[in-house]
């Protein structure tokens, strides 16, 4: 078998709020591993897209939309992508919540409204006072594209703001009480990895404060494992995190998923995993 060479796109810097650092890291780390493994990786930006790879297999970060429909056309043409440019499309809020609520994915109760209209109808059909109110349209890139409000007015003012700001639609989520946890995992392999936030001092935008210091809820860690990969199937990703909240009787709910976020606090472990998965996969498919 020849050797696998393999393309490695990062991830643009005005899509890592905050964590470019962290983002940078996990990718060249990633990619030394796969160099481990015995690949070839070239390792390009998302506007090197604007031409089809040589390399009939991808690994990648982007988040740009003309990166995301670049990936999805190479897929079209028999290139193999990691994360598949249709995954991180399905990882954007409006197609998420579609999706893990049409699948029976546990998530909380949650409205999807076009930012010209009034919400209070809505709102109070739904029974939802405090709520976080997030953008439809795409991943969040800056702190007001995910915001709590506690009345109808807020929610107003909010999607106002996304009107003029040409965001098209919202997701509105009840507000769920109890701990809030993050995730880590990657697909195919045994690599999972939880931790409360609120004890880490680990925030993109600060929003972990709402629900507090966790209280350490008991809760089923392979139920939530279980939860979190069948999640991945549905939105068709593998190397992926996010968070779910934890309520007083121990139920669990996704609150938040992305396709290949930075491992900040577990990146030495979970390099290995993601490069396996990915070497693996390849192997498979090219």
């Amino acid at each position: 078998m020849s050797k696998l060479t393999l393309a490695g796109i990062r991830r643009g810097n005005q899509f890592s709020p905050n964590h470019i650092g962290n983002d940078a890291a996990i990718f060249a780390l990633t990619a030394q591993h796969l160099r481990k493994l015995g690949c070839d990786v070239n390792e390009y930006i998302e506007s090197d897209l604007l031409q089809d790879p040589k390399e009939k297999g991808i690994f990648n970060m982007v988040r740009d939309w003309k990166s995301i429909h670049k990936l999805q056309e190479l897929e079209d043409k028999n290139y193999f992508v990691v994360n598949s440019g249709y995954g991180i499309e399905n990882c954007t809020r409006e197609k998420m919540t579609r999706l893990l609520l049409s699948n029976h994915i546990s998530h909380p109760a949650s409205l999807i409204l076009r930012t010209d209209e009034d919400p209070t109808e809505a709102l109070e059909k739904a029974g939802f006072f405090n709520c976080w109110i997030k953008r439809g349209d795409f991943h969040a890139i800056h702190r007001e594209d995910v915001t709590y409000v506690r009345n109808p007015e807020e929610a107003r003012s909010i999607l106002k703001e996304y009107a003029i700001r040409g965001i098209p639609s919202a997701v509105i989520n009840e507000h769920l009480v109890g701990d809030l946890v993050k995730f880590y995992g990657v697909a195919g392999t045994d690599f999972f990895y939880w931790f409360y936030p609120s004890n880490m001092h680990h925030s993109k935008f600060g929003l972990e404060v709402i629900n507090g210091t966790a209280k350490g809820i008991p809760f089923d860690e392979a139920q939530l494992r279980l939860l979190c990969h069948k999640a991945a199937e549905v939105l068709n990703i593998h190397i992926y995190g996010g968070d779910c909240i934890v309520s007083e009787d121990g139920v669990m709910r996704i609150i938040d998923f992305n396709d290949w976020p930075s491992f900040a606090p577990c990146r030495e472990e979970a390099a290995p995993n993601i490069a396996r998965r990915i070497w693996d996969l390849m192997r498979e498919h090219i």
